[in-house]
């Protein structure tokens, strides 16, 4: 059980052709395509932009202190 040669994985790609042709095969790719873009645009819709305000009009500044272990 070693790994695949050239051959093998030509074979394989003739026989999906085959099976499925190659319009099918563009309207699979198509649609993964589309929801993967779609996918971005609405994590980029709902994240956090930097200097983002809280609802009084004010900018949050913080300052992270290390606590200490006594």
């Amino acid at each position: 059980m070693g790994t695949f040669s050239i051959w093998h994985w030509l074979i394989v790609l003739v026989v999906v052709l085959l099976i499925f042709g190659t319009k099918k095969l563009r309207n699979i790719g198509s649609d993964l395509g589309g929801a993967v873009k779609g996918f971005k645009e609405g994590v980029k819709d709902d994240s956090p932009k930097l200097g983002d305000k809280d609802e009084q009009g004010r900018t949050i500044d913080v300052e992270v202190k290390d606590k200490q272990q006594s």
